[in-house]
């Protein structure tokens, strides 16, 4: 995650210090500083959160086609090359180069 931001985007552009603030500080001091019950944050493949969710009776909803188009047409215009949308298993799979890092769903 750190290599795909710090190409992306210059240190002093305002979208990636808006980010970094807003998205990812809490995850970076959840993963270096905290242990135990201080961490609040627990990241997991989307398999358990699929086992999860149908258990406790919701259906996952079909992602549209023209949400993966503008979401792939907003990445080639605004972000770097190497970002990639990838729509399997009824989710979002984002990925820098070929390395997987954060999922997507809808469910009702």
């Amino acid at each position: 995650m750190f290599e795909s931001i710090d190409v992306a985007r210059p240190r002093n552009d305002k979208q990636r210090i808006s980010a970094e603030q807003h998205c990812v500080a809490r995850d970076i001091v959840n993963i270096i500083a905290c242990e135990n019950a201080q961490r609040v944050e627990h990241h997991e493949l989307l398999g358990k959160w699929i086992r999860r969710l149908s258990m406790a009776g919701f259906t996952l909803y079909p992602l549209s086609t023209s949400v993966t188009n503008t979401v792939n047409d907003l990445l080639k215009q605004q972000f770097h090359v190497n970002y990639r949308l990838e729509r399997r298993d009824g989710a979002f799979y984002l990925s820098w180069l070929d390395r997987k890092m954060a999922t997507s769903s809808a469910w009702r």
